[in-house]
């Protein structure tokens, strides 16, 4: 076997080295940005000083995910320390190789936009680069740091950073291989609204040519709303609500003040899922008036990204196994009681169940957790096709059942998405014998979409209603007319 010399691949602040693994190349944490920190911590991000050496690209960079001594999440994503936290991970099959022009696949993660980290096993482009794809994963400011609303800042920080990311390669991914003209964003959870925040986004235009948004979870945070968390935060850690009062405050403290800050101040074990339910997310990108002009589905039905591919989709029970372990609790409670203790009126709520009688089935708890999996994640993916009108338009769901979880839950289908089905922490979530088929099928309309435009079913924009089902039964039909008719009652 030949022994390859570690790759160096020259961009625009320095020389990077890398290391093989196989047949591509990994080049970890690279800044987009400097550390923001001191001066620049509540700054929009700032390129990174030129270096004169070669500078290793041989571990993860610093992440804005702090650790959380006992932390477990479906998926496994590290919190590597440090300051310098903006950075990008890059994984080409062609470093050093502009004529290779390879499309280009950006990938942001997801956590609520208060967690996650780009250095998960998960997000490893190998099955990608093996596929012809250059491949890179981002990092960005969380929570308050990244998205909250501070008088003397700019605001959607972390949003900046995402732009600041994207910029970075329209400059850089050619010396890796990557073509700057072919750059499709992909992103799951936050990430999926991520994307889809980009995609509705004037500033963001021509940073990227197709979106694919896994089980999108938008923000859209109303001004007053963040105005309102700023200054409950503000008097937890007893400073002024400004840039100078924040700045007083270490982070670690105002990562945990956060978390209190946008908690509800009711008992009621319900009120935080009525929160997310009518509010949504506390922190993430901003409806700001400046570089967020309106929220994302206005933008999309003003026709902002039309000339942008999209895929979009979720899984089938992405919230059922948070109400599994109080299905005993529930199971004498009638479904539509429990729906209208969510607020859900009388007449949606009668439409809803009657679209939803196989989930009825299942008991109350589970008729909860697909209504929740709804209202976050599923109906929102019509909204959104619907608003693009005949922009063109992909939709999928991810319906196979772990056998570990018992349902199509949150997050089963990245390590399906990315083909990393060896990698640490799947068997956790998908069990010992994920389908391998499935895999193939969910990560090869991918590839195909950032490679070619187009994912390979019939686009919701042509038909509308039209649905691919990955992991269906053998009853169900691969792509069905409707594949959505279940959330029509809350769209």
């Amino acid at each position: 076997m030949t022994q390859h010399p570690d790759p160096i691949v020259t961009i625009a602040p320095g020389r990077v080295r890398g290391f093989w693994r196989g047949d591509s190349a990994a080049f970890l944490g690279i800044p987009f940005a400097q550390a923001p920190v001191g001066d620049l911590r509540f700054a929009a991000p700032v390129p990174p000083e030129p270096w004169d050496d070669v500078r290793d690209a041989l571990d993860y960079g610093a992440t804005a995910k702090r650790e959380k001594p006992g932390e477990q999440t479906l998926i496994p994503e590290p919190a590597v320390p440090g300051d310098a936290t903006l950075n990008v991970n890059v994984f080409t099959p062609a470093p050093g190789e502009p004529a290779a022009a390879l499309p280009v696949l950006v990938y942001i993660h997801g956590g609520g936009f208060t967690e996650g980290s780009p250095a998960s096993p998960w997000y490893d482009g190998a099955g990608f680069n093996r596929d012809g794809v250059v491949t890179v994963s981002i990092s960005y400011r969380l929570g308050f740091d990244g998205f909250g609303h501070i008088a003397g800042a700019p605001g959607n920080r972390g949003v900046r950073d995402w732009l600041a990311a994207l910029e970075w390669v329209r400059e850089n991914i050619a010396a890796f291989g990557g073509d700057p003209s072919r750059v499709t964003i992909a992103g799951q959870s936050a990430g999926g609204g991520a994307v889809l925040t980009l995609l509705g986004m004037p500033a963001a235009q021509g940073l990227f040519h197709a979106v694919w948004a896994l089980s999108p979870a938008l923000a859209d945070v109303a001004a007053e709303r963040a105005r309102t968390l700023s200054a409950k935060l503000a008097n937890l850690a007893g400073v002024a609500p400004t840039r100078d009062g924040f700045a007083t405050v270490p982070e670690a403290k105002l990562f945990e003040l956060q978390e209190t800050a946008a908690s509800p101040d009711s008992k009621d074990p319900l009120a935080g899922i009525l929160v997310l339910l009518q509010d949504g997310l506390s922190w993430g990108p901003m409806v700001d008036g400046d570089l967020i002009g309106q929220p994302t589905l206005d933008s999309l039905r003003a026709g902002v990204g039309a000339d942008v591919p999209l895929v979009l989709g979720a899984t089938d029970d992405e919230f059922t196994m948070a109400t599994d372990g109080a299905k005993n609790k529930l199971r004498l409670i009638p479904a539509s009681v429990a729906l209208a203790k969510l607020k859900l009126d009388a007449p949606r709520r009668k439409e809803y169940l009657a679209a939803n009688g196989p989930q009825r089935r299942k008991g109350t708890a589970a008729v909860l957790g697909r209504y929740v999996t709804d209202e976050v994640f599923r109906a929102g993916v019509v909204r959104i096709a619907e608003a693009r009108r005949d922009a063109a338009t992909w939709v999928y769901r991810f319906a196979w059942s772990s056998p570990t979880i018992g349902w199509a839950c949150h997050c089963l289908d990245v390590p399906f998405w990315f083909d990393c089905l060896d990698a640490d922490g799947v068997t956790a979530i998908a069990g010992d014998e994920p389908p391998r088929a499935l895999a193939a099928g969910l990560h090869g309309s991918a590839v195909s979409f950032v490679r070619d435009g187009e994912p390979g079913w019939t686009p919701w924009s042509s038909a509308s209603g039209s649905t691919r089902v990955f992991g269906g039964t053998a009853s169900r039909p691969d792509v069905e007319a409707d594949g959505y008719a279940s959330v029509r009652a809350l769209v």
